[in-house]
């Protein structure tokens, strides 16, 4: 039997009732991605396994590195064939680590291949594959095979829509709708980089920004404009929450200050933050978004290959700051105001899983079921131990029936079974209890409850009718 066979991570019966009845052909809705949008406007080819697999791939490049393959395999200067075949070399060495798993359930998934990856099936793997990818496997060919029926991608508000414009016009069955991420209007601590990116915001919103309240406009105007083409979600990458907001003056005397070219201190930093950040969920709450919040990544730690080879290259890990204090001050903040939308918060350190979790359900307005959601596993904890510590959680401190599930958070088309990694684990976990006499054995109640979670929890909260 193949490694990757039809009860891959399904230990027990109840398990594999739970998936193969319930689970399985669910599609997908991918409501947290970075997949480019023009590559699915243009319905991209693939030229070959490198493309659609390990380029930008962080993940790949942190075991490359791991295993002792050098720099020009991962980010540098070898071919493609080249950096692949350094990555088939490693694949062996990932035993126990999740990308062992990836790698081998994306190959069965896309091509059909159940060979295992290493430095000897390397080149049968790769003709294989690129001899599909020249087939019906472009962007769209994707989408169609995974059943994928929204997809919403992680948009800078400075950026246009023209993408998604397309696909709109397109005729394509997958939807593509833009998520609002506008991170860049918090960078006052770097004027330069702010200052660019406030030119690029008026030019996009096609007004003049020359003060804090034209700034706030042209934010306000990009925000509808992700609204009237079918936008309903927003985002935030923070290491930590900023608390409940300051005084409009003071974040009006920092943004002047900054438009003249000084940088903000710490201080005034976390005080401009906390007034954009309220600013942004009125909006959200305004227009019926949900808010996203990502907390807790410790970014670029090294600071020699962030100056070689740039941000997002693998040099990442968990942070540990306190949370739960400045998150409650601002949630409180919206609430009080009656402007807290629907939130999802996602944690990066397990360490803060059920401060998190008893967090959200401080919230809950008993108007909206799941209206504060304790978002899945995020990046280094979307794999199987990590996603059932979440769900534990959820579970014990709030309702896991009333969860939206997974999501790829990923930049690449060959990440969509990681839908599937969920299904199988959450499947799993209630199939284990069930055995145990934990949960009843009524598979249609918890059944109906799986179904929920993989897709129409999400369709239903996210307001996307699919």
């Amino acid at each position: 039997m193949p490694f990757i066979n039809p009860d891959f991570l399904l230990e027990t019966v109840a398990a594999r009732r739970l998936y193969h009845d319930y689970a399985e052909f669910e599609p997908i809705l991918d409501y947290h991605c970075h997949l480019p949008p023009q590559d699915l406007a243009e319905n991209r080819r693939f030229a070959n396994l490198f493309e659609i697999w390990l380029e930008g791939d962080h993940y790949k490049w942190r075991a490359m590195r791991a295993n002792g393959i050098a720099e020009r395999f991962c980010t540098g200067d070898a071919t493609p064939r080249e950096k692949f075949q350094a990555f088939a070399r490693t694949v062996p060495q990932t035993l126990r680590n999740p990308l062992y798993h990836w790698t081998h359930l994306e190959l069965a998934r896309y091509f059909g291949i159940t060979e295992l990856l290493d430095e000897s099936t390397a080149e049968n793997i790769w003709n294989r594959a690129n001899e599909q990818l020249a087939g019906d496997l472009t962007a769209w060919g994707i989408v169609r095979k995974f059943d994928v029926r929204a997809v919403c991608t992680t948009d800078d508000p400075a950026d246009g829509l023209e993408h998604h414009e397309a696909i709109a016009k397109s005729g394509l069955k997958t939807k593509m709708y833009p998520t609002f991420r506008p991170d860049k209007a918090l960078i006052v601590h770097q004027p330069e980089a702010w200052k660019a990116w406030t030119g690029k915001l008026a030019m996009t919103a096609g007004q003049e920004i020359s003060s804090f309240a034209t700034f706030l406009a042209a934010i306000a105007k990009r925000h509808a404009a992700f609204a009237a083409i079918g936008g309903r979600l927003s985002d935030h990458g923070l290491n930590h929450c900023f608390g409940a907001p300051c005084a409009e003056s003071v974040a009006r005397a920092i943004f002047d200050r900054t438009w003249a070219g000084q940088a903000a201190t710490a201080e005034e930093h976390r005080q401009f933050a906390s007034y954009l950040m309220f600013y942004f969920g009125q909006l959200d709450a305004q227009a019926g978004f949900t808010k996203q919040i990502h907390l807790g990544a410790l970014r670029a730690a090294n600071s020699r290959a962030l100056a070689e080879i740039g941000p997002d290259t693998g040099f990442d890990s968990i942070g540990d700051w306190p949370q739960m204090e400045m998150l409650r001050d601002y949630l409180d903040a919206l609430d009080r105001e009656g402007s807290l939308p629907r939130m999802v918060i996602y944690n990066l350190n397990p360490a803060d899983n059920y401060a998190l979790a008893t967090m959200v359900g401080n919230f809950q307005d008993g108007k909206i079921a799941g209206k504060m959601q304790f978002g899945s596993g995020w990046w280094f904890l979307d794999q199987k131990e990590a996603m059932e510590w979440q769900m534990n959680a959820l579970s014990n401190c709030g309702l896991l029936s009333r969860f939206v599930g997974m999501l790829t958070d990923s930049r690449s088309f060959m990440s969509y079974p990681r839908h599937e990694y969920f299904r199988r684990t959450l499947c799993n976990l209630l199939g284990r209890e069930i055995e145990n006499g934990l949960v009843p054995e009524d598979y249609e109640m918890v059944g109906s409850m799986v179904k929920r979670i993989c897709f129409h929890n999400a369709e239903q909260f996210f307001g996307l009718n699919l």
